[in-house]
């Protein structure tokens, strides 16, 4: 039998971490006198206990984590803090039911944004808090899982993003450590920016922490009902845009142009392409609004730049409900929901560089049909493309459409018509939040779905947030074999 020693070691360590995030919203219901603060101090306790039983029983002089340690590692800790971030949603005032509370955990951790809760504007602060702080956490630990666990283990093309040869970043920070310390420092101070700009601009002080967690981290809970069409501000919504934007961009090129690479931004082939999309989208989007729901320009612009760059990053907020928005609104959001940001980012989907290269290996095809002995090389930033990191992606994108469409047709034995359920995997899959539809749509929550729908939901949004492969690699054989 493997040595799972250092894998349940760490996971003792996280355990502990999510026990003393737990203090954070039972800090909240004990200054407003709302009883809610004992559960959470009864689940931090818990917690703590089995974390610090896990993180002493397995301690080991010297931890090393091997390949297959890795892939252990990483599907066990997202779905271990899943388990127990859900006890929270039990005992306190949301009530949910453990199918219903894990949805919502599993939802907050991934960044998906989906919700079983129905009175958001009248739960108390803990709990609302608690949900924020999944997801903020979450975002962090996405980017880590991008640029320090997915390379290593070379799925999907991630290893692009990890080459020490050629790579300028390692040569800056060449110990992992330090690199995750530097994410961490400016993921802290992304948030407080973001949440200074929204109290500043008429959020109040509770608010504005909700929002800022949820903003940097592209996911999308929110504390009302309404969403960002609560506000009706202009100031906020741009607010918004700026850092749904600044999630879904490459938090190393953040680093790189900290240490002194001013033209990393620039050069960047996923983070042009990025922004090409969303300016054409943007575009086509007002001009539909204009023709055919009667708004002026102003108003297309505000509510098309917000609502698509939502949907396309993954977060999920909506400032308007785009499934009125007739036949081309319901398209395009769906088909904006596969996309996704760039790697390295807190998005989920399928990520912009994936589709960048899949193009690009086409265009290949088609010029060898007209010249059939020409070598032709695949670039991405600067980089070459082997055949073996070009067919990881193809493999990856077609695992992410054949899970999406497993997905879909799960969920129609629920009893849901076929736009929930083909909005409702999509969503899912590529961690968006809400769907299309009076259900699930943007004014709409998952609460009213059958129990099996919300499981089948929950393990997609597990399986797309950890990149596919890194799940479907435990069902194999090979993968337990000594």
């Amino acid at each position: 039998m493997r040595d799972f020693r250092s894998i349940l070691n760490i996971l003792g360590l996280l355990l502990c971490i999510e026990s003393i995030a737990m203090i954070i919203p039972m800090l909240f219901d004990l200054l407003n006198n709302n009883n809610d603060w004992k559960q959470f101090f009864y689940s931090s306790i818990f917690t703590f206990f089995i974390g610090l039983v896990l993180f002493i029983s397995f301690k080991k002089k010297q931890l090393k984590i091997d390949l297959r340690q890795a892939f252990v590692l990483t599907i066990t800790s997202w779905i271990l803090i899943a388990i127990f971030g859900a006890i929270p949603f039990i005992y306190t005032s949301s009530s949910l039911s453990y199918t219903d509370a894990f949805f919502e955990s599993v939802s907050g951790i991934t960044t998906t944004g989906a919700t079983v809760i129905t009175n958001l504007d009248v739960l108390p602060e803990g709990i609302l808090i608690w949900r924020s702080l999944l997801q903020w956490f979450g975002g962090i630990g996405i980017i880590v899982l991008a640029m320090a666990i997915l390379p290593t283990l070379q799925i999907g093309g991630m290893q692009l993003l990890h080459m020490e040869h050629d790579d300028p970043y390692e040569k800056t920070i060449p110990k992992i450590n330090k690199f995750v310390l530097e994410i961490f420092v400016l993921y802290v101070c992304l948030t407080l920016i973001c949440c200074l700009l929204y109290y500043f601009n008429g959020m109040s002080g509770f608010d504005a922490i909700i929002h800022c967690m949820t903003t940097i981290s592209t996911g999308g809970f929110s504390n009302h009902n309404l969403s960002f069409a609560y506000y009706n501000s202009q100031s906020i919504e741009y607010i918004g845009v700026l850092f749904m934007i600044i999630g879904s961009l490459p938090f190393v090129i953040y680093l790189q142009v900290i240490h002194g690479q001013k033209n990393s931004i620039l050069k960047d082939d996923q983070i042009r392409l990025f922004f090409i999309i969303l300016i054409i989208i943007i575009f086509c989007t007002i001009l539909w609004l204009i023709n055919n729901q009667s708004l002026d320009f102003y108003s297309s612009f505000r509510i098309a730049i917000f609502n698509i760059i939502s949907i396309l990053t993954g977060t999920g907020y909506s400032s308007s409900n785009f499934s009125n928005w007739g036949s081309f609104g319901l398209v395009i959001m769906i088909v904006i929901m596969f996309v996704g940001g760039c790697a390295g980012s807190t998005t989920g989907g399928i990520k912009i560089f994936r589709l960048q290269l899949l193009f690009r290996g086409a265009k290949a095809q088609i010029k060898k049909l007209t010249q059939p002995h020409a070598v032709l090389m695949m670039r991405f930033n600067g980089k070459t493309v082997t055949e073996n990191t070009y067919n990881s992606i193809m493999g990856f994108f077609f695992m992410y459409i054949f899970l999406f469409i497993l997905s879909a047709i799960s969920l129609s034995f629920f009893s849901l018509d076929f736009l929930t359920s083909f909005s409702a995997a999509a969503s899912a899959i590529s961690n968006v939040g809400p769907g299309i539809g009076e259900t699930i749509g943007p004014l709409g929550t998952y609460a009213s779905i059958q129990n099996g729908a919300k499981w089948i939901l929950s393990f997609t949004m597990l399986i797309g947030r950890l990149e596919i492969f890194t799940i479907l690699v435990l069902f194999s054989f090979n993968f337990w074999k000594k």
